[in-house]
């Protein structure tokens, strides 16, 4: 078939019905990557063919790239760009130092990968922090945009399918109206939000609720937290989390606001206020959890949401939740203190004789995680 395997462990755990990532090695290199298995009897329950147009199109220092793709009679192989510096959230909390000039690099990062996308029409329409990667443990490494199983090739620039993670899904795309690259500029708006204050802009328990705010843009910059935050940066947010789409700023406008290339965010340390509000609210599961959007404006247009009445509670349905984790005991992997397979796996712990991988918050289900060595022929 063009590449063989060896295995080197047989540990194996988890479970999942149609996607299965490995960490393989290729051996002609020793270079390590991700590699995501796909049955093509179930590729109907998945985003994998749009993965992979998209991915096949586009090549960016800032965008986890497809290194290689096969094909078998039964399965779809995607080779993928291993990052191992952990996600965004995760590093934030392990500093002891953190800025708002450290948000704005990471935000003029995130920029210039999405302003690539939207150039090459292609609109990611699930910007969140869980699907931004450090690229390795380095404190200066880049960051990585992964996850583009909901992105669309929008050739014409108008998309009408209601998708995404709610908390960080445009206005346009709850009141069930056609939408365009506008939606991942709003949402880079309220990553941005997070990254200074560490609290969502729109956050309820309740999903009616939750969503009504985020369709009147009802949001605020409290005291004390916003307090020592600069003029500049809510500036800045203000014109990321514009209602109107066609006001918003584009990709292009918001590189060239003076937060991100001048000299206007603070250099204070936010840590202390930031990393205590992102540890009350991001551990609680309703906020990480993935909900599916189809079937939340479905439930929301039965509700008939906007009418003035009160509602019951929508729907949530949690697409993927689950933790496992499989023992690698390959010598060349000791020591290696984290690892993520693009967003498939969080981090890699040591002990005497043994490394973990522990995967968890994955957007595809998982049905094994093993340790191969991987050669293209």
């Amino acid at each position: 078939d063009g590449y063989s395997w060896d295995r080197w462990t047989q540990d194996r755990e988890g479970g999942g019905s149609f996607s299965e990532v490995y960490l393989v090695r290729e051996r002609k290199t020793g270079n390590f990557y991700a590699l995501k298995c796909v049955k093509k009897k179930q590729l109907h329950h998945s985003n994998l063919e749009n993965e992979i147009r998209v991915l096949k199109s586009i090549k960016h220092d800032n965008v986890v790239g497809l290194e290689d793709f096969y094909e078998t009679r039964t399965h779809y192989y995607l080779v993928m760009e291993l990052v191992s510096g952990g996600e965004l959230f995760d590093r934030i909390l392990d500093r002891g130092v953190y800025t708002e000039k450290d948000a704005s690099r990471v935000i003029k990062q995130v920029l210039e990968a999405v302003s690539y996308l939207h150039q090459n029409s292609i609109v990611h329409r699930d910007l969140k922090p869980e699907n931004l990667l450090y690229y390795s443990p380095d404190e200066n490494a880049k960051i990585m945009i992964s996850d583009f199983g909901l992105s669309k090739m929008a050739d014409h620039g108008v998309m009408s399918t209601a998708c995404g993670t709610p908390g960080y899904v445009a206005p346009e795309v709850l009141a069930q109206k056609p939408y365009s690259k506008a939606v991942d500029c709003w949402s880079i708006g309220v990553i941005t939000y997070i990254l200074l204050s560490g609290y969502p802009p729109f956050y309820e328990e309740n999903e009616t609720r939750l969503f009504s705010k985020i369709m009147k843009a009802e949001y605020a910059f409290h005291s004390p937290y916003w307090d020592d935050i600069s003029e500049s940066a809510k500036d800045f947010i203000r014109h990321m989390l514009e209602k109107n789409p066609n006001k918003r700023f584009t990709t292009e406008q918001a590189l060239s606001h003076a937060w991100i290339i001048g000299d206007t965010a603070h250099n204070d340390n936010i840590i202390q206020s930031v990393g205590e509000q992102m540890q009350k609210t991001f551990a609680k599961s309703k906020w990480k959890r993935v909900i599916n959007a189809t079937v939340v404006v479905s439930h929301m247009r039965r509700l008939q949401l906007g009418s003035g009445c009160h509602f019951e509670r929508p729907m949530a349905v949690k697409v993927c939740d689950i933790p496992s984790s499989v023992s690698l005991s390959d010598p060349a992997l000791v020591g290696w203190s984290s690892v993520c397979f693009g967003i498939f796996a969080r981090q890699i712990h040591t002990s005497a004789n043994r490394t973990h991988v522990c995967v968890s918050d994955l957007h595809l289900s998982l049905a094994k995680v093993s340790l191969l060595s991987f050669q293209a022929d």
